[in-house]
């Protein structure tokens, strides 16, 4: 049995007050869990009326249970334990949190970069691709699938023995696994949209095959739904939505921060939840993922709201104005997913829809159609090769650089770092993110490229026009074809660096962009310049 608990203070708290009676009196939970799709007025209500089936998905994906079970014991006795799973945004976010709370190896493909990959492809005698996708024709699951089909081919293994799909029913990629004789297929609910599928087979299958007890984490869903789907003023879902989207006037930066809730990445996956279903018409929600004790944490500025996750409400501080959650990780993935759906609700919103995603996608394809064409990288600052700033910016050294680019953010702005680099081999450059939100004085989000165009991308594009982007680059140690593609992984990516910083200088936002042609050495001088501020 799983418990949720919840407490708010100041502008959280008051948003509580002044929404959960509304809320209540309208019966928003219980026409939620009827399934209502005008609880976001007429413009939502096409895209709500399929969109609506998560909140009955505890009990649509109890059948997939022995079927994954019965796989999962399958390969193991084969000699198959380790899981990689191809996929992007909803497709991989819930399952890396299942995985990694239950501490089981799941090795998540969610880049283009050619390093990333590469470093995926081994082990193969032990291991079995998932490749997931709600849409089935994702370019970045695409082309993960047909790198790791032709590893295992190379590696004297039959491959459509070793790939498992999971995907809704008729998609492109469906049609393929059949067509190839692929080891499974799970069809999913199309009635969830990819951000609000954790307790479906998107995130089931992944953690369930790299031995997650998923058993449990739909019994601890389950028992909090009753709670979060009745019109009473105590509603955990009810009061955590009215505190993230009701606050006057609206503290939009969230800080995302974990006080001990022994859960590992909610942050992430709460990010594209909240990020992709707010983030759109001028409005949006920012979550700002940060580690207990960041700048962001202490600070008072009037646009930041505290989220806090404990395992203990009695034994976290009190901010001014936040909220802190905690709960087992099956009751919170539920109802963070109301929550939000509350939070679109005031913010006037439709949180099913992405209707900005599609600007880079094209933008990337355009770019891979066209012939190459060696881009303009900008002037080069301590080896790194800037391009982006004003021209009367000072760049004389990467510190000024930096400082150039602080000093492009608004009063009530947020600079978004964003590195089309391998997030495992590449990791210091999170060291970043604290450093230069000690020196702005103001949040800083820090996003893997191109997993965050599936997270944070939609918000960017869709939500205030208050963003100063940081983009950074790098070239892979070598290059990865795609088989039977007109494009390598590093032309991919590129195009898709390219395109989005496109996109986003459509939108009025400043984008710096820092190439490194070594990566070493770049991130080594970035986090000297930085520390330098």
């Amino acid at each position: 049995m799983s418990t949720l608990g919840l407490s708010a203070t100041g502008a959280a708290l008051d948003a509580v007050d002044r929404h959960v009676p509304t809320l209540v009196e309208e019966r928003f939970a219980s026409r939620l869990a009827a399934e209502d799709p005008t609880l976001w007025g007429p413009a939502a209500e096409e895209e709500s009326s399929k969109r609506l089936g998560w909140i009955d998905a505890v009990a649509r994906s109890r059948p997939l249970l022995p079927q994954i079970s019965e796989l999962a014991e399958t390969l193991r006795g084969e000699g198959v334990d380790r899981v990689v799973l191809a996929g992007m945004g909803g497709s991989s976010l819930a399952p890396e949190v299942i995985a990694g709370t239950a501490g089981k190896e799941l090795t998540v493909l969610d880049s283009t970069d050619p390093d990333q990959v590469r470093a995926a492809l081994t082990d193969l005698d032990r291991t079995v691709l998932v490749v997931s996708s709600k849409s089935g024709s994702t370019v970045e699951t695409d082309s993960q699938r047909r790198i790791m089909a032709e590893a295992f081919t190379a590696a004297g293994i039959d491959a459509a023995s070793r790939i498992v799909v999971v995907t809704d029913p008729g998609s492109p990629l469906e049609q393929t696994a059949v067509e190839a004789g692929y080891r499974a297929v799970f069809t999913a609910d199309p009635t969830v949209g990819g951000r609000y599928s954790a307790l479906t087979a998107f995130g089931l299958v992944p953690a369930g095959l790299a031995g997650v007890d998923v058993e449990t984490l739909l019994d601890d869903a389950e028992s909090v739904l009753d709670l979060l789907t009745e019109d009473d003023a105590d509603n955990p879902g009810l009061q955590l939505g009215a505190a993230l989207g009701g606050t006057l006037p609206l503290r939009d930066k969230l800080i995302v921060s974990d006080a001990g809730s022994g859960i590992v990445g909610f942050g992430d996956w709460a990010e594209q939840l909240i990020a992709e279903s707010t983030g759109k018409q001028g409005v949006g929600l920012v979550p700002v993922v940060v580690d207990d004790g960041a700048p962001e944490t202490s600070s008072d500025a009037a646009d930041l709201l505290q989220v806090v996750l404990s395992g203990d409400l009695d034994g976290v501080a009190a901010s001014a104005h936040g909220v802190v959650v905690s709960g087992s990780l099956g009751a919170l993935l539920l109802v963070f997913e109301v929550a939000t759906a509350v939070a679109g609700r005031l913010l006037g919103i439709n949180p099913f829809d992405q209707p900005d995603v599609e600007a880079a996608k094209a933008a990337a394809r355009e770019l891979l159609d066209s012939p190459v064409v060696a881009e303009e990288r900008g002037d080069e600052v301590e080896g790194i090769a800037v391009s982006g700033l004003p021209a009367d910016a000072d760049a004389g050294s990467l510190t000024d650089v930096l400082r150039s680019t602080l000093a492009l953010l608004p009063e009530d702005g947020y600079l978004t770092v964003q590195a089309y680099m391998d997030r495992h081999a590449d990791a210091d450059l999170e060291a970043l993110r604290p450093v230069l939100a000690q020196a702005s004085g103001r949040p800083v989000t820090f996003g893997w490229g191109p997993r965050f165009l599936h997270s944070t991308g939609q918000l960017h594009k869709g939500g205030r026009p208050n963003a100063v982007v940081l983009q950074l680059t790098a070239d892979p140690a070598a290059d990865l074809e795609v088989p039977e593609r007109p494009f390598t992984l590093g032309r991919l990516i590129a195009a898709q660096a390219s395109g989005d910083a496109a996109v986003l200088a459509d939108h009025g936002l400043p984008v710096v962009r820092l190439h490194l042609t070594d990566r070493t050495a770049g991130i080594a001088a970035l986090r000297t310049a930085a520390d330098a501020l």
